[in-house]
């Protein structure tokens, strides 16, 4: 049942109107393009020759990468284990192209079609999980909705997965364990590195 506000309420409601009236004075911020961002796909199979596969087509792509890492065991989760297998790998791929924040949706779209391209009985073999890095932060892309994620079109949501603040990536009450763990981490630290060093040169 609604209830009507109460007088402290609509006391605070006046107050809060008058607060938006007086800023009205402060300067609008004026729209600019983005920073460039740097791409990486983390990538997820226990198919060694499928994780070969999706680096070719991604490099064929966007470019080639400048950093590929070791393939890391996946053990944070059996979320994943009933359609991709077990003994799960993740390799993570960052590319030497930066890229306009604004083209995620359609880089998660393509990553998607190799996802079905590879799908055998409904079940699929390898995960591409596209996102990309900013001096602050991580976003990834994902189909899922969520409180946490913001709608960037073509069925495709972004989440900041961690940011970076301190001199270190920090994790936040949704990040998912393995995004959470030192290998995963040290990698990112390394990318981060080396965007940082392209932004440097643009500059």
């Amino acid at each position: 049942m609604l209830r009507a506000p109460s007088a402290s309420a609509a006391g605070a409601a006046s107050a809060c109107a008058i607060t938006s009236s007086e800023s009205e004075t402060t300067p609008v911020g004026r729209i600019r393009s983005p920073q460039p961002v740097k791409l990486i796909v983390p990538m997820l199979s226990a198919h060694t020759k499928l994780l070969e596969d999706a680096r070719e087509a991604l490099v064929a792509r966007f470019g080639p990468t400048d950093l590929v890492s070791a393939h890391l065991p996946f053990e944070y989760t059996t979320y994943y284990r009933a359609e991709l297998g077990a003994s799960l790998q993740r390799q993570f791929l960052s590319f030497e192209r930066l890229i306009d924040p604004g083209e995620l949706a359609a880089i998660k779209t393509y990553s998607n079609m190799l996802e079905e391209e590879w799908r055998v009985e409904e079940r699929r073999r390898v995960n591409l999980d596209p996102g990309y890095l900013t001096p602050a932060k991580l976003v990834l892309a994902s189909t899922k909705d969520y409180a946490h994620r913001v709608y960037i079109g073509e069925g495709v949501y972004a989440e900041v997965t961690l940011a970076y603040r301190g001199g270190d990536f920090r994790s936040w009450p949704w990040t998912y364990p393995d995004y959470q763990s030192e290998s995963y981490l040290c990698i990112l630290r390394k990318i981060r590195e080396i965007y940082m060093f392209q932004l440097k040169a643009l500059s």
